[in-house]
């Protein structure tokens, strides 16, 4: 498993490439739940998303290769790509058919190629093994990776340096590595806090896996939290413990519940995708409380404005 020294040797590692990201107060949110809620604004990212993080620490730890490869729902393909680029090396992200346009566009500006495979990440991610075992390509999980984790785990080491006494943190759940990375940081720090993951009640992979008592495939299904999509793996070595051992708490949103979030957060000026809003949606609809200070991760921010607009419109 990843380790607290594993963390603070990715922090060493990619300090200076990542931004150290703002935590804001929210007032309304802080109304609404009884206590101090407060914003970590992972969403102001370099490629708009927690995912430079891992994509950046794995990278490094990269010798020689013919190129990088991954599957992803968007966020992850677009900072491998970017982290790719810093290292002068060809880069092939893989993804389905239902990873929007806009990520596929990022991705594409960043110099790497998008290849568009299947309806699931589980499909897109066959292909990158066929990259990595034909091709020498290097294959960079979107979570289930040490490097992928310890990178994460830095946003741990981070909200505890800027609010010590948070007592809880609520972090977007998908294939776990963000979990797993703050809550393996946070729990090493701080025993007592609570880690609480949250996604959506459609297609929730790590959600049915949990459940099963091992990784288990769900079908992938439209959402407004399109990036906590896709599968855990069948194969998966790390997240799912991880996730299992380290999470107090699941809480699973309708997608009315998400998009309450999202019109809050909008309405703070906090302009993110779907799966950023979770946290506040949790919080709006009752189903998260406290303990506080609580801290919600805003994870990701890759929407382009057009769909961001229509979008809002479509859900006030």
């Amino acid at each position: 498993m990843v380790t607290l020294d594993d963390i603070r040797a990715a922090r060493a590692r990619i300090g200076d490439r990542v931004r150290q990201t703002p935590m804001v107060a929210s007032a309304m949110l802080s109304d609404k739940a009884g206590g101090p809620v407060w914003l970590k604004c992972e969403h102001h990212q370099t490629t708009g998303a927690f995912k430079l993080r891992g994509a950046t620490n794995a990278v490094a730890r990269l010798g020689p290769v013919a190129g990088v490869t991954t599957a992803s729902t968007g966020n992850h393909g677009r900072a491998l790509a970017h982290a790719a680029r810093t290292l002068g090396v060809p880069a092939i992200i893989c993804v389905s058919r239902l990873v929007p346009q806009n990520k596929l566009h990022a991705i594409t500006a960043l110099g790497a190629e998008a290849r568009v495979i299947g309806a699931s990440q589980d499909e897109a991610f066959l292909e990158a093994l066929r990259l990595e075992r034909d091709e020498g390509f290097a294959l960079i999980p979107p979570f289930d990776h040490p490097d992928v984790i310890a990178g994460q785990g830095t946003l741990g080491l981070e909200i505890l340096e800027q609010l010590p006494d948070a007592a809880a943190i609520a972090v977007p759940l998908s294939g776990g590595g963000l979990l797993a990375g703050v809550g393996a940081a946070a729990k090493a720090l701080r025993p007592d806090i609570r880690i609480i993951g949250i996604s959506m009640e459609r297609g929730a992979a790590m959600a049915a896996s949990l459940a099963a008592g091992r990784p288990t495939e769900v079908e992938e299904l439209p959402t407004l939290a399109d990036s906590l999509g896709g599968g855990v793996g069948m194969a998966n070595r790390l997240t799912f413990p991880m996730v299992r051992d380290l999470m107090d708490e699941l809480i699973l949103l309708t997608e009315d519940e998400i998009a309450a979030g999202l019109r809050h957060l909008a309405a703070e000026g906090q302009v993110v995708e779907g799966a950023a809003a979770v946290g506040a949606g949790a919080v709006l609809a009752g189903k998260l409380r406290g303990p506080h200070p609580l801290v919600l991760i805003l994870s990701g921010a890759n929407i382009d404005p057009a769909r961001h607009a229509a979008l809002m419109e479509a859900i006030a």
